[in-house]
């Protein structure tokens, strides 16, 4: 892809798009299919679509969220949360999404990815990581499953090797050190990953300025860039984002508003 994308996410709970800091603390902050309309129209790239307490509730994503939200877009859905099996892929792809995202199930049973990888293809599976900062891993990352509430002592690259091998088609690391402070990403975590895999990854958690897109890109050498707080209230559009990156010699796709 000669272009970095731009990818709203929309953390989801209860049917209601919320936005907290590090994972916690959450803030009803409107309707995700209207924000998806919006984000879809103003020339974002793509969209991330989280059930954030799908995994921890038990519970399959809510599906009829997801159907309203693809109803009102025209770019790629990312879905992920819940997603334990292949007819929770299934039911998505019969609805419309374009890719799915799995964490917590993947890091329960590995093999689950290349069952979808093998029934959907590379394309429409991404798994998420949730990091955060340990000692106890050689990169310095653990994984963390449940919404952010478990540690596995699992290497957090080590595991993007491992995930890329059975067939995933693109990774999504966020660190649950960073989400929502809009501070910046973890730049030496994106970077560690996406040095390790040859397939795309999405830098996620924390930005809050313009320069954090470009910073995520060029320092953290990541594929596009996941926004939320810095989207959602107002500070900046997604032309906005696409124009400062252009300037500083970002390559974008420019479209919408």
């Amino acid at each position: 892809m000669d272009y970095r994308r731009i990818i709203p996410c929309l953390d989801v709970k209860n049917g209601r798009l919320v936005k907290g800091v590090n994972f916690v603390n959450l803030k009803d902050v409107g309707d995700p299919a209207e924000s998806g309309a919006a984000y879809s129209d103003a020339g974002a790239d793509e969209l991330v679509f989280l059930d954030i307490t799908a995994t921890l509730e038990n519970r399959p994503t809510f599906l009829e969220a997801v159907r309203r939200t693809v109803q009102r877009i025209s770019i790629p859905l990312t879905v992920g949360g819940g997603i334990r099996s292949l007819a929770d892929v299934q039911a998505l792809v019969e609805i419309g999404v374009s890719k799915v995202s799995i964490n917590t199930a993947a890091v329960r049973r590995p093999e689950f990815v290349r069952e979808a990888a093998d029934a959907y293809g590379s394309d429409r599976v991404t798994v998420a990581i949730d990091t955060r900062k340990s000692r106890r891993c050689p990169s310095g990352f653990e994984v963390v499953v449940r919404g952010g509430t478990e540690g596995t002592g699992i290497d957090a690259v080590e595991w993007a090797k491992r995930v890329e091998s059975l067939g995933a088609g693109a990774i999504l690391p966020t660190s649950m050190d960073t989400d929502g402070m809009q501070t910046g990403y973890d730049l030496p975590m994106t970077r560690a990953i996406a040095d390790a895999v040859h397939v795309p990854v999405i830098a996620s958690g924390g930005a809050g300025e313009l320069e954090h897109l470009y910073d995520a890109i060029v320092e953290g050498h990541a594929d596009a860039v996941l926004v939320a707080s810095i989207a959602h209230f107002g500070k900046f559009t997604i032309r906005q984002m696409k124009d400062y990156l252009a300037s500083r010699g970002i390559a974008v796709r420019r479209v919408g508003k």
